[in-house]
């Protein structure tokens, strides 16, 4: 799994699994800052979480074509730069008006900016250390490792803002309640009913400090600054990783520099290794690359759901408490013990000798039994927050990486005469079964909101019938699958059939469907308190199925036009 790929890709996954740990932090949370702290509406902070989103992914095409023009290089280590100006503009606790509003706003946008110079420019190098032929059949596994780094960062970050959060609210004398914030938005506003009122008191009445006998307006006011607060400093840990990331890039730069050579300052040295197309090739190769961005579009839109309104559904309609087996889900040491274990289970078949086979069983059944102990350690049930539901999909991506590997690469092997080259589905044809998979996920969804009032009817309250956790963590599981066959596969494409002169454009085209996918995402939130819950399930799901059926429907001709 991990032999014969250069130690570049190492190196240059680290830098971007610290990168990546700041941002899901800051995202974990992000959307019930905006909520708690400036008391905005389920539209209009879904409105600006999607704008941000969008942002994100579509600066990188202003990154690509820069980086085709001075280095990807350079880029990248200004990127990190720029996002760190944001992060700690983004730390900095402010009042809820408009100067609060504004500094925000500009952090957010040179977290963007930042974003957008680093992220695909870094995803360039990794795929230019796989030109060279001696690593070209690995570039696909390659792209699953790297994908699978990235997730490492953000699999620890819901519980590393969690912990923020909470010992913030501890020093305050408070505890975290989901409806407590749209409660006291609504009593400072004077718009709550009496019966929200008394809600109000009663939780209140269960802070553990001083803020229990607080008038309830002083109440309010207090629970919402120190809240905001809190998620403050949640964001501050970006800063910390950014840092991190800058150092791993610049320390191990000489196992990476030689791929940091675009098209241009390659012809400059008079490298005539580089590939030149016809220019059919190149159109063929650009509108089918384009065709593909099409389709993606919608997964993003169905994906990027967990940062809003799955996190809501989290909120409102789950359980606050899991019990049983399924709260070892809720405790990152566990999964991270459980992840790796899967990477030490795969080494007993594929270690050489028996010595490695030995020690890589040992290390699982040890990996299993501190799993185990930690587990026995938890209470039960355990309270949990909503934001900790989005550890699941990068612990997924993590754990099943290996599993998808062997699968591919055991169907890359089976050469027959109808599949010369083996039975692997084409990149292509696995974005368009990973539309359909990703499908299955809102069903789920569906079924677990059978019998939920809507939001209207909530009003800011949550369900006073909740579902089980197991509703979730079964829809990231899900999403999951759908991921690793279309966004590490589609990565690797864009790299491999990318005209060269062209690359680092390509490659943001591919953040920039991305970022029309986040934008349009803000669609469920826009519907939230319109529709009833089920129908924006229902819309995700159609239009994932649609995606698939014009991925089928175009697969003939994006496969020619690759193979040119």
């Amino acid at each position: 799994m991990f032999k014969g790929h250069p130690k570049g890709l190492y190196a240059l996954a680290l830098a971007n699994t610290g990168e990546r740990f700041g941002y899901y932090t800051m995202l974990a949370i992000f959307m019930l800052f905006l909520q708690a702290k400036f008391g905005w509406g389920g539209s209009l902070a879904s409105t600006t979480y999607a704008i941000f989103l969008a942002a994100v992914y579509f600066f990188p095409v202003v990154g690509g074509i820069l980086a085709d023009k001075i280095g990807y290089g350079k880029c990248v280590v200004t990127g990190i730069c720029v996002m760190f100006l944001g992060y700690v503009a983004l730390s900095i606790p402010t009042a809820a008006n408009t100067l609060g509003v504004v500094l925000m706003l500009g952090a957010l946008l040179c977290i963007a900016i930042g974003t957008g110079l680093f992220k695909g420019n870094l995803q360039v190098l990794v795929g230019n250390l796989y030109d060279d032929p001696k690593y070209s059949a690995k570039r696909d596994s390659a792209f699953s490792l790297f994908y699978m780094a990235i997730n490492i960062g953000a699999m620890f970050a819901p519980a590393a803002a969690t912990a923020i959060t909470n010992k913030f609210l501890g020093k305050a004398g408070l505890i975290y309640k989901a409806d407590i914030p749209a409660l006291a938005h609504q009593f400072l506003n004077g718009t709550i009913t009496p019966e929200n009122t008394a809600k109000l008191q009663d939780l209140a009445s269960l802070m553990p400090g001083s803020p229990a006998s607080m008038p309830l307006d002083q109440f309010s006011s207090y629970y919402i600054e120190h809240l905001a607060s809190s998620y403050n400093m949640g964001f501050a840990i970006a800063c910390v990783s950014l840092i991190v990331s800058m150092l791993i890039y610049v320390f191990t730069r000489n196992w990476h520099k030689h791929a940091d050579v675009n098209a241009k300052q390659a012809a400059a040295k008079g490298n005539t290794d580089v590939v030149e197309l016809t220019p059919k090739q190149t159109k063929d190769r650009i509108v089918a690359l384009c065709l593909v961005f099409a389709v993606v579009i919608f997964f993003w839109m169905a994906f990027h759901q967990n940062g809003q309104s799955l996190t809501w559904f989290a909120r409102d309609y789950t359980q606050d408490y899991a019990s049983g087996w399924i709260r070892m889900g809720f405790n990152i040491w566990i999964l991270a013990l459980i992840a790796a274990s899967v990477y030490t289970l795969f080494g007993i078949f594929q270690s050489e000798t028996r010595k490695g086979k030995f020690i890589c069983g040992f290390v699982t059944a040890f990996l299993w039994c501190a799993a185990y102990a930690i587990f026995r350690g938890i209470p039960n049930p355990i309270e949990i927050q909503p934001q900790l539901f989005q550890q699941f999909n990068p612990f997924y991506v993590v754990a099943l990486t290996p599993v998808s590997m062997a699968i591919f690469s055991s169907l890359a092997a089976k050469k027959t005469e109808k599949y010369p080259k083996g039975m692997e589905p084409s990149a292509p044809k696995k974005i368009g079964l990973g539309m359909f998979v990703a499908a299955v996920g809102y069903v789920i969804m569906m079924l677990a909101s059978r019998g939920q009032a809507s939001p209207a009817e909530l009003a800011g309250t949550v369900s006073p019938d909740p579902v089980v956790p197991a509703y979730l963590i079964s829809t990231y599981l899900v999403l999951t699958f759908a991921e690793l066959l279309l966004s590490p596969m589609g990565i690797s494409f864009v790299t491999k059939v990318a005209p060269p002169k062209f690359k680092g454009l390509m490659m943001g085209l591919w953040f920039a469907a991305t970022a029309i996918g986040n934008y349009l995402s803000s669609i469920p939130g826009l519907l939230w308190d319109k529709v009833p819950l089920w129908a924006n399930w229902g819309i995700l799901m159609a239009l994932c199925v649609i995606a698939g059926v014009i991925m089928f429907a175009m697969l003939r001709k994006i496969e020619a036009a690759t193979e040119s």
